[in-house]
């Protein structure tokens, strides 16, 4: 179980670390782009980065979970 746990660690890491880089594209879109309509195709492009980390960071805490409670 202890494979479950660490893998689901870093799985867990792999999403946050996603998720910081969507933050930092839309931050820095924000700064960098004066046209609503151009911040809105740049908020759009990181969306699916920000879904599939958020994915990722569920998947990893769910396997942390069971592999907590599978551990005799």
């Amino acid at each position: 179980m202890l494979i479950l746990i660490w893998g689901g660690v870093a799985v867990s890491l792999i999403g946050l670390i996603g998720l910081l880089l969507s933050m930092y594209k839309v931050a820095s879109a924000k700064k960098n782009i004066a046209s609503e309509e151009e911040l809105r195709v740049s908020i759009q492009a990181a969306m699916p980065l920000n879904l599939a980390s958020l994915f990722l960071s569920v998947l990893g805490l769910m396997s942390v979970t069971i592999g907590v409670l599978l551990t005799p």
